[in-house]
């Protein structure tokens, strides 16, 4: 993990800050607009919108501007190298789907990096006006009520449990089989909320995220809010999650083994 100062520390998490205030912008310009023009980026209906580059160009912009240096990691253009060992990860609007069916559910993720994983993140939501922080000794969430201290929910049962994912389907056959293992268990499944659910878990109201498919655009921001929230963001077999694919995101250590231990399982 990097050795970073407090001053420098300091200067990340404000142009974190800086870069999601311009996403901001961005995004709302769209948001339930007239004509909001829409492509695919697969043969399958993978949705990008004009909202999607102009929030990441933004963000880059803000990222280049003050941190030359860093490298950037982005969801709609070519990566860019760095020669500091920090990387920003950014997706400019997690839950595209949810963005252009006029849902407030989708999110701009930044994260800042090094080889290790997430340093410290944001994820925010526009249109409501909360944002999410975490790392760097701050765990905080700011919108519409004030200022909170985040803070994921103690253990409980798994028959307790309220547990989140995208998509019902959830990637492969045996993915979506040991993600029924667990659902099976719980007291309430939801779906739909994208990067949303990952911010509740760090609120300290949902118990579990599990998810398969993802990239790392998708989870560093996710990873650095709810590890300073408290809680628990492994793969499916226990490992680190910053690289994506199977990701499991969990309010506290106990409902995470008892739900790891269903996946594995089932998925091997």
């Amino acid at each position: 993990m990097a050795r970073l100062s407090d001053e420098t520390k300091a200067e990340l998490a404000s142009v974190a800050e800086a870069a999601a205030d311009a996403a901001r912008l961005e995004t709302l310009r769209h948001f339930r607009a007239d004509g909001l023009t829409v492509d695919s980026k697969g043969v399958a209906f993978d949705p990008v919108t004009v909202a999607d580059r102009a929030a990441e160009e933004a963000i880059r912009r803000v990222i280049r501007a003050r941190r030359s240096e860093d490298a950037i990691l982005g969801e709609e253009f070519a990566d860019e190298s760095g020669s500091s060992g920090l990387t920003w990860v950014i997706d400019p609007i997690d839950g595209t789907r949810g963005y252009l069916s006029g849902t407030p559910t989708w999110g701009v993720l930044i994260a800042v990096s090094d080889e290790a994983g997430p340093l410290f993140g944001i994820i925010d939501q526009p249109y409501i006006g909360e944002r999410f922080l975490g790392g760097f000794g701050r765990a905080v969430c700011i919108g519409p009520q004030g200022r909170s201290r985040l803070g994921c929910r103690g253990p409980r049962p798994l028959a307790e449990a309220i547990l989140f994912t995208t998509f019902p389907e959830v990637g492969t056959a045996d993915e979506s089989a040991a993600f029924r293992s667990v659902a099976g268990e719980v007291r309430l499944t939801r779906y739909g909320m994208d990067c949303y659910a990952y911010a509740l878990v760090a609120a300290g109201q949902v118990d579990l995220v599990i998810e398969a498919g993802l990239h790392p655009y998708d989870i560093h921001a996710p990873i650095a809010v709810i590890e300073a929230a408290g809680g628990v963001v492994t793969n499916w077999t226990g490992g680190p999650a910053h690289e994506g694919g199977r990701v499991i995101a969990a309010a506290n250590r106990a409902v995470h083994a008892e739900a790891l231990a269903r996946l594995r399982d089932v998925a091997g």
